[in-house]
């Protein structure tokens, strides 16, 4: 930090209870923050004094800004690292402070799914008020994480009556024929992000329950076709590996009372070169039509380890500069 640069803002809190949580025990919070950001933070009694750039503690400001509402809000009694890399997030990000929730949560059996970053605050939104929704972005960024918390959300409030989750049965340089068992079985094992996520929202013997029961169905696309899908919240999980009349057909499954996501990743399609991709299609045509909502998520709102984010920044830097020399 360049001290003869320095800026310092005097943050005072209401709550100390919440003040405590957020600076952590021994203040680890509040030391994570400084490290990650460069600036000084001194706190004592009911106010935090904020050393820095100016750049720098107007960053950090917002960051304790926006890590003390949602601590207020959630009504939460611990916090840890993950709450404090989403405020970081979201102010590096050049974000305000306002609500942290940004939208309603999803209420799911076992926990609230909030929205981490601007994007997810606009796609959580987009899955509320539209009945297909199609969300794009490369890996991290919670598209199929967020699609879930949806479907949960709707089979608990019994806005629906099943969740069906399905893909196109290609994945990178394999072929599902190699792989022993029937179809389902086949395509279990690609299905893991969204099982992943049912269990991680509701309890493992509900799961397992609704699986048997058919509340939650695996519905590998190819047989999708003739169906009509009434009261079910239908996810299509790896879309941009569907092919245009695959795309056509799952879409025109809907029927009355359902909604469907459909996620995928642009820069990831596994099919074969001469064969275009359904979801670069659907979302090209679809634009604008009432109903659907679109979202492209980024590398700025990747939610794992933060040097995920980096490394897709890096790879979309190299891969623009490999497409200007072309």
């Amino acid at each position: 930090m360049n001290v003869a640069k320095a800026n310092s803002i005097r943050m005072e809190f209401e709550d100390n209870d919440t003040l405590a949580l957020l600076s952590g025990e021994h203040n680890q919070h509040l030391a994570y923050i400084e490290k990650s950001l460069d600036v000084t933070l001194d706190s004592f009694g009911n106010s935090i004094k904020i050393l820095g750039t100016a750049k720098a503690t107007k960053t950090a400001r917002n960051v304790i800004e926006n890590l003390y509402k949602r601590i207020a809000e959630t009504s939460r009694d611990e916090v840890d690292k993950s709450m404090v890399d989403d405020a970081l997030r979201w102010s590096i990000n050049g974000h305000e402070a306002t609500s942290v929730s940004m939208a309603d949560p999803f209420e799911t059996w076992k926990k609230k799914i909030v929205a981490k970053t601007k994007g997810q605050s606009n796609y959580l939104k987009l899955l509320r008020d539209n009945e297909v929704v199609f969300g794009l972005g490369p890996a991290g960024t919670g598209k199929t994480y967020m699609a879930v918390a949806s479907a949960v959300e709707a089979l608990k409030k019994r806005v629906v009556e099943r969740i069906v989750l399905s893909r196109p049965a290609v994945e990178a340089g394999e072929r599902l024929g190699f792989l022993p068992g029937d179809m389902k079985e086949k395509v279990d094992p690609y299905l893991r992000p969204l099982y992943d996520a049912l269990y991680d929202m509701m309890p493992a013997d509900k799961v397992d329950r609704m699986l048997a029961s058919g509340e939650i169905e695996i519905a590998p696309l190819a047989f999708m076709r003739g169906r009509t899908l009434t009261s079910a919240y239908v996810i299509i999980d790896e879309a941009q590996n569907t092919t245009p009349v695959q795309m056509k057909m799952v879409l025109t499954r809907l029927g009355q009372d359902s909604h469907m996501v459909i996620t995928g990743d642009l820069s990831q399609i596994d099919l074969p070169v001469s064969q275009p991709s359904g979801l670069a299609e659907a979302v090209t045509f679809l634009d604008n039509i009432k109903g659907v909502g679109i979202i492209h998520l980024s590398g700025e709102d990747v939610v794992r380890h933060p040097v995920v984010a980096r490394i897709l920044q890096a790879y979309e830097a190299g891969q623009n500069k490999q497409n200007t020399h072309k």
